[in-house]
């Protein structure tokens, strides 16, 4: 499909860069054969017909591909990014001149612009929004109580965006079924411990070309994202040092093999900083100025706020680029502090974010989310919902079809003794 789109339903950098969007589209394809089935029999089966989707999402190669999929099942769809720094420009234009998809993404896009998108998402009056972080979920609880009516319900698939809506459900706002993709296994397990894994430590080496081996890196929050960097970075050689305020995750990762002790004490030791907490001014004041001169921090959680960069702006006589996404804060001290991305996702400010292989899983999550929200439309109560276990499975199954794995099947035999009591030794 070839649409001829004019300036008034989309915002983009460069809609004459869409044949490299196109080629890069479709080199991830390559590695998301379960969403290409999905993508199929949507396209048969039409489950989104006249439903209107706004898609917040980081403006990538994969999440172009989850675009394609809705689009063949009907929906009317509306993307805009998630984050100022993650859009990838000529993916922008393929979307808008290829296939007629309304996008509203500019890398490096400034708040305003950023907050002026997300109402423009609002004004298409969604009945089914995908949110990354939860911020058009939010703006229309906040300002658009009129427009409850036409929805449906949410997806979700950060950590943050799922804290934010367990709030809202607390304070008594969230009106509607909101699916918690974050929390899928074949999410999280994947897309938070490889991918971002994986795709952090990718950051940091584009934007900086230092070798990681030999140095002392500290990851603050051993979540599923935080045991991903710490993995990868131990594999590359690095002495790898966890923070935690959750004691039980701080043993686990001890047992894994990691040093674990306050950021107050690592501050003074660590080489590079990674944040993945998904909670405010993890790295402040205290920390900067016990840091090692040239120390390299950066985050990998979903918002800017987990490195105080207003104070740490404030403690500088002089901020200056020194490389590509790699900014130099020159401390009054004398010292000077290296902040990537401008704090916010090192990995897709300064990389192409997660690999697509890992995105088919949470992205196919998204897609049958999406379909689940319209087929149980009317019966499934406000609040937050999982996936279904058997979804869960499936785009298990289809990822082992898609990489030529096969596995067991239980024996009639080993069925009845698995499901009976009276049976054992």
């Amino acid at each position: 499909m070839v649409a001829t789109p004019t300036k008034l339903n989309y915002d983009i950098k460069d809609i004459t860069i869409a044949s490299v969007g196109r080629q890069r589209i479709q080199w991830a394809a390559r590695e998301m054969p379960v969403l290409a089935q999905i993508t199929e029999r949507f396209a048969k089966e039409k489950p989104f017909a006249g439903i209107r989707l706004v898609a917040c999402c980081h403006v990538t190669t994969e999440t172009a591909n989850l675009a394609i999929a809705l689009q063949a099942g009907g929906a009317d769809a509306v993307l805009i990014a998630s984050n100022p720094l993650s859009t990838q420009d000529d993916v922008a234009a393929c979307l808008v001149n290829d296939y007629g998809i309304p996008v509203f993404a500019i890398k490096g896009e400034d708040n305003a612009t950023y907050h002026r998108h997300v109402q423009t998402a609002l004004d298409h009056k969604p009945n089914i929004i995908i949110d990354d972080g939860s911020d058009v979920v939010v703006t229309l609880v906040k300002e658009r109580q009129h427009q409850l009516s036409d929805l449906i319900g949410s997806t979700e698939e950060t950590t943050t965006g799922i804290v934010r809506l367990e709030a809202m459900f607390k304070a008594g706002v969230l009106t509607f079924p909101a699916m918690n993709v974050n929390d899928a296994e074949t999410k999280h397990f994947f897309d938070n411990r490889y991918g971002t894994g994986q795709s952090t430590l990718d950051g940091i080496i584009r934007a900086t070309n230092v070798l990681l081996a030999g140095k002392n890196l500290v990851v603050a929050g051993y979540g599923w994202c935080g045991k991903g960097v710490a993995m990868r970075a131990r594999g590359l050689g690095a002495n790898v040092i966890v923070t935690e305020i959750n004691p039980v995750k701080a043993i686990e990762a001890a047992m894994d093999g990691f040093r674990v002790m306050p950021m107050s004490e690592a501050a003074s030791i660590g080489d590079v900083f990674v944040t993945v907490t998904g909670n405010k001014h993890i790295i402040r004041e205290e920390h900067f100025v016990v840091m090692k001169d040239g120390a390299i921090v950066c985050n990998s959680g979903h918002f800017d706020l987990e490195i105080d960069l207003e104070t740490l702006k404030a403690m500088s006589s002089e901020v200056k680029e020194v490389r590509n996404f790699t900014q130099q804060y020159l401390l009054k001290s004398g010292k000077s502090v290296i902040v990537l991305g401008e704090g916010r996702l090192v990995n897709l400010a300064a990389a192409e974010g997660h690999p697509s292989a890992v995105m088919d899983m949470s992205f196919a999550n998204q897609a049958l989310a999406c379909e689940y929200l319209v087929k149980n439309q009317g019966s499934l109560k406000p609040g937050i919902h999982s996936i279904p276990t058997e979804v869960d499975q499936e785009i298990a199954r289809l990822k082992l079809q898609g990489m030529g794995i096969t596995i067991d099947t239980l024996t009639p035999s080993q069925i009845d003794y698995m499901n009976s009591w009276t049976v054992g030794t």
